[in-house]
């Protein structure tokens, strides 16, 4: 298993896709900030409702919608180069090839998600000073919940990555899902309420309660904490379970 990681960790760090998306972020969290220090006539805002209000109110669109490029190279490329066919015979069982390729796109999907709101923070601090910053519970909280949250929607992208063979098909319906699922899902929690709580209790919702983490009450925090750690778990064992079945040519 210690060299499956090994070998994903060194294709991830070596994947192009993850490369340009990773500069391209770190390039607009320096660039984004500054244009609102250079806007005349108006005072800088302050750092800690530029956190609140631009970059977590951008980073649901981030953590869902950016890994599912990267999901399409770095998972379902493979397909197509053949290259998937030799890592399933290579003696390892799948099981284990499934959760290790998981746990490093997993971790390509949280740095890419991380970018905004660590490097964009800092960034606006340096522009519009250090005063007012974000409260350090606060700030550690959205930041432990955007990992949490990341690597849920990375185990939901994995398992619709190991369905497609072609890469731009990949990211086509990942990009497709992920911008429209809240509209449906609204739809059927209002015509039929027994799905309610269950949508109301899901990542799709959830994940937009991080910005409102320092307002929520005992049991409420506790959701959104556990929620996200079950939804990686039971997509890793569907992901899993598919990708055994799966006939790779």
């Amino acid at each position: 298993m210690g060299n499956l990681i090994k070998s994903e960790g060194y294709k991830l760090r070596k994947d192009r896709a993850f490369q340009l998306l990773t500069w391209m972020l770190i390039a607009i969290s320096f660039l984004f900030p500054l244009l609102e220090f250079d806007r005349e006539g108006s005072a800088p805002p302050i750092v800690n409702d530029y956190y609140r209000n631009e970059i977590l109110g951008v980073h649901t669109n981030i953590v869902k919608l950016i890994p599912s490029i990267l999901a399409g190279f770095f998972i379902t490329s493979e397909y197509s180069m053949g290259t998937m066919k030799s890592i399933a015979s290579s003696g390892n069982s799948r099981l284990r090839i499934y959760f290790a390729k998981l746990a490093m796109f997993s971790v390509g999907a949280i740095v890419i998600s991380l970018i905004l709101p660590m490097i964009m923070t800092g960034a606006s601090a340096i522009y519009f000073g250090f005063d007012d910053m974000p409260e350090w519970t606060y700030y550690l909280q959205t930041i432990g919940l955007i990992i949490l949250y990341s690597a849920a929607f990375a185990s939901i992208m994995a398992v619709f990555s190991i369905l497609f063979t072609d890469s731009g098909k990949t990211i086509g319906f990942l990009l497709l899902f992920f911008m429209f699922v809240d509209w449906p899902l609204q739809v059927l929690a209002a015509k039929a309420p027994f799905f309610e709580p269950m949508i109301s209790h899901s990542v799709f919702k959830l994940v937009y309660d991080i910005v409102v983490i320092d307002q929520l009450k005992g049991t409420e925090v506790l959701i959104i904490v556990v929620i996200p750690i079950l939804t990686f778990v039971a997509f890793g064992l569907i992901g899993s379970f598919i990708y055994q079945k799966k006939e790779i040519k």
